[in-house]
């Protein structure tokens, strides 16, 4: 869904016809070379759809409450963000050193 959204913004953003065709198709192209390696990885590592799950909440929940009229800094929550990204690698890291050993 990810990158159908990336399709239409791409498009969006311009009112030239084969500007529109060309982004299309890098983003077809991109998508189909991406699948096969993105899916290897998440087989790997299953925690990471969990995480994704997160900051997608994450993300909703900040669109709902801006929505009400409360603002919420977008530095807390890039910094959770990446705080949470940081600590899953280092638990890839952690069981990657502990199978191999």
């Amino acid at each position: 869904m990810f990158s159908i959204d990336s399709i239409v913004t791409a498009v969006g953003m311009t009112e030239h016809i084969p500007i529109m065709f060309v982004a299309v198709i890098a983003a077809v192209a991109v998508m189909l070379f991406a699948a096969g390696p993105l899916s290897r990885f998440i087989e790997r590592n299953p925690t990471i759809v969990m995480l994704a799950l997160g900051f997608l909440l994450v993300i909703g929940m900040t669109l709902v409450a801006e929505g009400f009229g409360t603002h919420v800094p977008k530095g807390y929550i890039y910094a959770a963000m990446a705080f949470s990204a940081l600590v899953e690698a280092l638990n890839m890291l952690a069981r990657r050193k502990k199978s191999r050993a």
